[in-house]
């Protein structure tokens, strides 16, 4: 669903992403991980179609990215961080905007359920500008959901939702997930997502330091008792291990699931 081979993104004189290659099947969630700066923003924006790649190529779905920029918005969605709103509408106007424009059917019912899920019923009324950072994080990925897209890019997802929204959403993940979606969730709270995780991109400094299955990383690490302490072990300077520190371009790739139990 997600193949990516050789990309790099160059703004003026900075190179922000630098041969990265990956690929993802149906079902897979990847956990996009690594320090401010590493590349993960641009790397998704590049895979939404939002900022074109200097060098490189990119599928979605079967779409080269670039190809056909308003097929790829029926199969995508992309929730950045800090979402943008629109500041005149509520929350049930927005989920009611999304359903018409992508021609959902029965979307009525649809955002309903979607704001019982996601604990926006009360704020069903309420105009964006009046929402928390959690519950316009909520609404973002509630419109994401409508339409039920093939690939889901998740830019820092929990930023702002307490203890219980947070459940809601790994929650929500791995039900996609198991209906076949693809996803990728960028965060700096590791120890939060790794049990969603099927697979890992640890990016630093605009390359790919690892990419594979979460726990095949771990195992890399005996001695780290937690995929997180696996992470600083892989980001290290001091790592010790080649296949780490090597491009993710000359690591073998893991074998793409065919269906969403295969991958969970």
């Amino acid at each position: 669903m997600i193949i990516v081979e050789s990309l790099r993104k160059l703004y003026e004189d900075y190179l922000a992403v630098d041969g990265v290659s990956f690929s993802l099947g149906r079902g897979q969630i990847c956990g996009l991980v690594g320090p401010n700066g590493a590349g993960k923003t641009t790397t998704m924006r590049c895979i939404a179609g939002l900022i074109r790649a200097t060098e490189g190529s990119l599928k979605v779905a079967g779409i080269p990215c670039g190809d056909d920029p308003i097929e790829l918005k029926r199969r995508l969605a992309y929730v950045p961080d800090d979402p943008p709103l629109f500041d005149d509408l509520t929350v049930e106007q927005h989920l009611d905007f999304i359903g018409r424009v992508y021609g959902v059917e029965n979307h009525a019912a649809k955002c309903v359920a979607l704001m019982e899920q996601f604990d926006l019923i009360k704020k069903r009324r309420a105009g964006a500008t009046t929402l928390s950072r959690g519950m316009r994080q909520k609404l973002a990925v509630a419109c994401a959901y409508l339409y039920d897209p093939d690939v889901l890019l998740l830019d820092e997802p929990l930023t702002g939702l307490d203890p219980p929204g947070i459940r809601t959403l790994l929650e929500s993940i791995h039900q996609r997930a198991a209906a076949g979606a693809t996803v990728i969730i960028s965060s700096h709270l590791l120890a939060m997502i790794e049990d969603v995780c099927t697979h890992l991109l640890v990016m630093q400094n605009g390359k790919a330091e690892y990419f594979g299955a979460a726990e095949d990383l771990r195992l890399r690490f005996p001695h780290a008792r937690t995929l997180e302490a696996a992470y600083f072990a892989a980001t290290s300077p001091g790592t010790t291990d080649p296949s780490i520190a090597a491009n993710v371009a000359a690591l073998p790739m893991p074998p793409i699931a065919t269906a969403a139990g295969a991958a969970l």
